[in-house]
């Protein structure tokens, strides 16, 4: 986000975030010292406010890490609802169940095992909500299954798009410049569907936000 956003715009915001709870506090903590990407705290509220407006019955997350952004569409998601999250990290896995476990809203998320790329297309249901926040060099793929997933009016929520500003910069340095280019040509694609009413948005590391019009 300090790529994106001033460090005076950020810390000025930083003053009206509401309080999280214990357990979010602790994610974020977690993730930080042991470096693993989770969604910012910005794009997570928007996340939120989405999925309260929507209350989608059935959610796809493409990416689990820890369960950070699983654990807070759960908690939004009404009691018959639920979040099927895909991780292929054996090592976030066993971080994620934990977290997952001591959530409370355990019995609304479901943690597939693997990678993404081989279980979308044995899905066999379709979902109102997805969100995908995955390898960069995966979106293209990914991005199809999730069309073929996706109800029409459903919604589709992506990560990463303004990639630390660097998919906007001139100069990018060498170990951005591959995942720069697949963002950028990724940007490209998403924003040229005709079956999706798309903006990517200045929020976090750039959020994607489409619905599905056909």
């Amino acid at each position: 986000m300090d790529k994106i956003l001033y460090q005076i715009q950020k810390d000025y915001l930083e003053r009206f975030r509401k309080p999280v709870d214990e357990l979010i506090t602790e994610m974020e903590e977690y993730a930080k010292a042991n470096r693993i990407p989770i969604l910012g705290w910005l794009s997570a509220e928007f996340l939120e406010h989405l999925v309260m407006i929507q209350q989608p019955k059935r959610v796809l997350e493409i990416g689990t890490a820890i369960g950070y952004s699983t654990i807070r569409i759960a908690r939004h998601l009404k009691k018959k609802s639920r979040v099927d999250t895909i991780e292929k990290s054996a090592d976030d896995i066993e971080i994620a169940k934990g977290f997952i476990e001591k959530s409370g809203v355990s019995k609304k998320i479901k943690l597939i095992e693997g990678d993404a790329m081989d279980i979308m297309p044995d899905l066999d249901k379709k979902y109102n909500f997805i969100f995908i926040d995955a390898d960069k060099e995966d979106y293209k793929k990914l991005f199809y299954y999730s069309l073929m997933l996706l109800k029409k009016g459903g919604v589709i929520f992506i990560d990463n798009l303004l990639w630390h500003g660097f998919a906007a910069a001139k100069k990018v340095p060498d170990s951005y410049k591959a995942s720069a280019k697949y963002i950028n040509n990724f940007n490209n694609l998403f924003t040229s569907q005709v079956t999706l009413k798309t903006s990517i948005l200045p929020i976090g590391d750039g959020i994607g936000l489409g619905v599905k019009i056909g």
